[in-house]
């Protein structure tokens, strides 16, 4: 074929991309309407009906993701990647029992924010309503075709799901489930749709030519997908760039509670942003509690990088650069800091810090408040996991992800976060003097 045949195919095939694209954004648009009016007891109904579709459906489920984990098995990906890939029996339970969860959750659309009544007799409410359309750009975890679409629907919106081409056999059998339900509930298929093609000019359409369709733009991805939606996106951003979660081991630290946690928030699963990857530990207590965390994490298969100071302690830490400090490992690496006091802790987070996740480890009340309030992440905690930073976790049934955003909802996206409002004026006849 010579080189104007190929630029002709290439055209006609960008140009079929971009029809389907802005038809799907045009029937996410138009369902909005009827998704917005829809009743607690028919969205729930849906959401219950896509759990049981889901368990039926669950050996179609698995078989497609094994295509999935095949194929990207024959290209150069990471163990963090595959984990985040693969689908188990557990885990599709898990994903229908998320939605059924979802569907018990009390529904954020028509509450009622705040209300108030003026001198001179008007009434004023903010009601929460549903954004619009979403669009949710995702990579390799299959699960979140289920999650997504469940939360979208529960606050309302319709959303249009564009799957990352190693988990695409696996999100259509995921999609399936959840169009079933929808048509059992009697609800518009348009508000959960899946782009249909991998072709990433349909993401270029999706971030730049769909204003018209699209009120918001959800990334859960790695760095670069979020770096290139923020970059690019014409709508509205929900996202965080990256997880640099931190565990601080205070001076007041409880040692066998310190090991515990910093185990479990690091080798739990290294695969998800709430695992930690930098460990901070007080100068007072590195003779007495630096060790023996070492040797928890090496004896669990972590390797662990670390500062001067640590490394005199233990030489099993390996030296760190400058990089390791704003290095989101993914893996089973961990840095290691030691610090002065609470204040080294709170500044190395404030310099190299994601605004994401990060924990303290203390009995010290006082120094513990500190860190909760001088701490800027979307979550701080105090005497747990940084692997807890997770909407399921914190009771939401599910999340698109962590957000980092001032300008909206901060920490994890669930239903609720899928709201903006409105505000409700009611009068008597006042008319403005």
């Amino acid at each position: 074929m010579s080189t104007i045949e190929n630029l002709n195919m290439d055209r006609v095939q960008s140009d079929e991309i971009a029809r389907i694209m802005m038809s799907i954004g045009r029937a996410a648009r138009a369902a909005t309407a009827e998704l917005a009016n829809a009743s607690t007891q028919t969205k729930n109904h849906a959401l219950k009906a896509m759990a049981g579709e889901i368990r039926t459906h669950k050996q179609d489920i698995l078989a497609a993701n094994q295509q999935d984990v095949k194929e990207a098995k024959q290209g150069n990906i990471s163990s963090a990647f595959l984990d985040r890939l693969i689908l188990t029996e557990d885990r599709v339970a898990d994903m229908a029992t998320s939605l059924e969860v979802i569907a018990d959750l009390a529904d954020p659309v028509g509450q009622v924010m705040a209300e108030w009544t003026r001198p001179n007799g008007l009434h004023i409410s903010r009601v929460r309503v549903p954004l619009g359309v979403i669009g949710i750009i995702y990579e390799s975890r299959p699960n979140v075709t289920a999650d997504a679409g469940a939360l979208c629907l529960k606050a309302g919106n319709a959303v249009i799901l564009r799957s990352g081409s190693e988990s695409f056999h696996s999100s259509q059998a995921i999609h399936t489930c959840l169009t079933a339900g929808l048509s059992k509930a009697g609800l518009p298929i348009a508000a959960i749709q899946l782009v249909p093609t991998t072709d990433r000019a349909a993401v270029g359409i999706l971030l730049k030519d769909m204003v018209d369709y699209i009120d918001v733009i959800i990334p859960r991805g790695g760095k670069s997908l979020v770096e290139r939606v923020q970059r690019e996106a014409r709508v509205p951003v929900l996202a965080h760039l990256e997880g640099l979660c931190h565990i601080y081991v205070d001076k007041a630290a409880q040692i066998e509670k310190a090991i515990a946690i910093t185990l479990n928030a690091k080798m739990r699963r290294t695969g998800i942003c709430g695992a930690a990857e930098t460990l901070l530990i007080d100068r007072a207590v590195l003779d007495t509690h630096l060790k023996p965390i070492i040797g928890a994490l090496v004896d669990a298969g972590c390797q662990v990088r670390g500062d001067g100071m640590a490394r005199a302690i233990d030489d099993r830490i390996e030296p760190a650069t400058e990089q390791d400090w704003t290095t989101e490992y993914l893996d089973a690496i961990i840095s290691v800091k030691v610090v002065d006091d609470v204040d080294g802790a709170i500044e190395h987070i404030r310099h190299y810090g994601s605004h994401h996740t990060d924990s303290i480890i203390t009995e010290d009340q006082h120094t513990a408040d500190r860190f909760l309030k001088e701490v800027d992440s979307a979550i701080v905690m105090h005497n747990t996991s940084t692997q807890f930073a997770d909407g399921g976790e914190f009771g939401m049934g599910a999340e698109i992800g962590i957000s980092t955003s001032r300008l909206h909802s901060p920490g994890p996206v669930g239903a609720e976060q899928l709201t903006t409002f409105k505000y409700v004026v009611r009068g008597t006849g006042q008319t403005r003097p």
